[in-house]
């Protein structure tokens, strides 16, 4: 996949590295100034005056008629130039939706980057000898070919992706999502320009905060339905429910929904996006993904990011959206977000659980209970033994606890890893990461701190790139009018007991779509879009294949133990095919990246 925008901006006019003439300009149009250029396509709005240029992707909306009007008659761009003389370094806490931004101040130099409130429109840069150099893919920036980071293999063994700010490329960082860039010759420096404000105690009249919720819905779904041809994922989650239902109404028609489903037990949720799409009498297109259509998705979908990304419903994802764009559609509305905005995750009750513990008397703890459950058989007493496992998981501090369960961790990184490349890794770095988020919250509620530090690694390290890296590929928009600026904001509002009720996750989601929603919906338990890869892979001869053969090639790089993956597909993957295919998969979307990368890469 190109980049939609690339360039550089130096302290000096020293020649740039880049060869200006190998850049398509039937692809590109090219800005150059003293010190630096800037390539952008025809995704992306620029506007320059004086020395000052700007380029944005996406349409901020500033709430403000000149301004919007400025946008569309000129440019997002135009747009955001004038509301800096508005606003000054405000300007990001004025601007709504989907964006990013680059201004470049050629007289000083000076650059800013800006990416919104969950990083949908990703941006890249290095920072070195004085010269800045960006793009919204980390494989597209300016400078030549990079060296591979081993933390960041290491880190997407253990997260399943490479969380921002790190990339695969050493030198090479990704802007934090709701964050701004602030680069001089002297100094660049990284920072939020928003955090969000959560107002724990404001409970307010119910039935006014449900009509609020519904309302905010509606609009959110209709202003990203104002063109094009729009249709929706419908897995028959809560979410995608929402959304399609929401869409029928604005539209006043049958909204086209796309829906996949696997044949295989326990994969399967089809059923319920059945009952959504006669509830609202939507278009509705179904399709079972076979193991052929992941023969064909996987080497596609792996090389179209910007570095490994092993989220492993991306492919799944792919094969919906292409299907949708080849039925004209040209942009899909996904219910990513309701979960993460409004306590819908599993593990929210989970860790309110352990939290219990944390309210016994610290006395009472380490002088009778610890030590009673220590003692020795306790741990073979069923019930006890559950105590037992109940303890030592609540005595672990957040955000820990979080990923006791780890793959990585559970697998063992001695086990995995090279002995030599283990030595230049850090194996805390991943808590590291986690642990300054944590700290970094603005709020010391359990729930809403869990949400928060889910905006990150769930939201727009995870699924958000996982859905518009894939509906990319595919050739169709995409929107996510759960993620509205307004819905954020209300949700910021809502207090933590309504998002997590005793142990009911989402009650005041599910209260307020109650009689909007079927009730097989609202009470369904949260399933996840799980996808049978391990299981078809000990069945399927071509992906047996695909998987033995990749595997093969990562042997040689000096990275995993060539006895550990023999050990993982002749003895765990057929054993406990569910479980050990996501390990087989993540290392074998990491190796098809690099196999196409190879002509660029150092090798670690």
């Amino acid at each position: 996949m190109s980049a939609r925008i690339f360039g550089s901006i130096a302290a000096t006019s020293a020649k740039a590295q880049t060869d200006l003439s190998a850049i398509d300009r039937a692809e590109y149009a090219l800005i150059e100034f003293e010190g630096g250029f800037v390539a952008h396509d025809k995704h992306v709005s620029a506007h320059r005056a004086g020395p000052m240029i700007c380029l944005v992707g996406g349409l901020p909306l500033f709430g403000s008629d000149e301004l919007d009007a400025l946008a569309r008659r000129v440019g997002p761009a135009a747009a955001w130039l004038e509301a800096l003389e508005r606003w000054g370094e405000a300007t990001p806490t004025h601007a709504k939706g989907r964006f990013s931004v680059v201004l470049l101040d050629t007289a000083r130099p000076r650059a800013t980057l800006i990416t919104d409130r969950f990083g949908t429109r990703p941006l890249c840069y290095s920072a070195l000898n004085s010269t800045l150099a960006f793009s919204d893919r980390a494989d597209a920036l300016p400078g030549g070919n990079r060296e591979i980071l081993p933390q960041a293999i290491y880190d997407y063994l253990y997260f399943h992706v490479i969380p921002a700010p790190e990339t695969i490329f050493q030198g090479v960082r990704r802007l934090d999502a709701a964050h701004q860039l602030d680069w001089s010759p002297e100094a660049c420096e990284a920072a939020r320009w928003w955090q969000p404000r959560f107002y724990e105690h404001e409970f307010g009249d119910l039935e006014a905060r449900k009509q609020q919720f519904l309302d905010i819905v509606q609009a959110s779904v209709a202003r990203e339905a104002e063109s094009g041809e729009v249709g929706c994922f419908l897995s028959g989650g809560t979410d995608s429910s929402t959304v399609a239902g929401m869409l029928t109404k604005v539209l006043g028609q049958p909204a086209r929904s796309y829906s996949i489903g696997f044949d295989a037990s326990g994969y399967d949720e089809m059923e319920y996006a059945r009952i959504a799409a006669k509830r609202f009498g939507v278009d509705h297109r179904e399709y079972y993904v076979t193991p052929d259509d992941l023969l064909d998705g996987i080497p596609k979908v792996a090389t179209h990011y910007d570095q490994p990304f092993g989220n492993s419903s991306a492919v799944p994802a792919w094969v919906c959206a292409s299907r949708a764009q080849a039925d004209g559609i040209t942009k899909l509305l996904a219910g990513d977000g309701g979960d993460e905005l409004f306590g819908g995750n599993v593990r929210y009750a989970k860790q309110r659980i352990f939290g219990w513990y944390e309210h016994i008397p610290g006395l009472m703890r380490k002088a009778a209970l610890e030590p009673a459950l220590r003692l020795p058989g306790m741990d073979r007493v069923p019930l006890i033994k559950k105590g037992v496992s109940y303890v030592e998981q609540a005595r672990v501090p957040m955000p820990d606890r979080l990923n006791m369960y780890n793959l990585l961790e559970r697998l063992g990184p001695a086990n995995l890893f090279e002995p030599d490349f283990l030595t230049r890794i850090d194996r805390q770095a991943p808590h590291a990461l986690q642990r300054a988020t944590w700290a970094a919250s603005g709020t010391d509620n359990l729930v809403n701190r869990m949400l928060e530090w889910d905006w990150k690694y769930t939201l727009a390290d995870n699924d958000l790139p996982k859905v518009v890296g894939t509906t990319e590929l595919a050739g169709v928009d995409v929107g996510f009018p759960l993620l509205s600026d307004e819905l954020v904001e209300f949700s910021l509002s809502i207090p933590p007991d309504w998002k997590l009720k005793g142990l009911t996750l989402r009650w005041f989601f599910k209260e307020a779509l109650r009689g909007f929603l079927p009730d097989e919906i609202i009470a369904k338990k949260k399933h996840g879009f799980g996808l049978p890869f391990g299981v078809w892979t000990c069945q399927h001869p071509g992906l047996r294949a695909l998987a033995r053969d990749t595997l093969a090639s990562l042997k040689t790089r000096g990275i995993i133990r060539p006895g550990f993956i023999d050990e993982l597909l002749d003895t765990h993957l057929p054993a406990h095919p569910g479980y050990y295919g996501e390990m087989v998969w993540v290392l074998m979307m990491m190796e098809l990246w690099m196999a196409t990368h190879e002509a660029r890469l150092k090798q670690p």
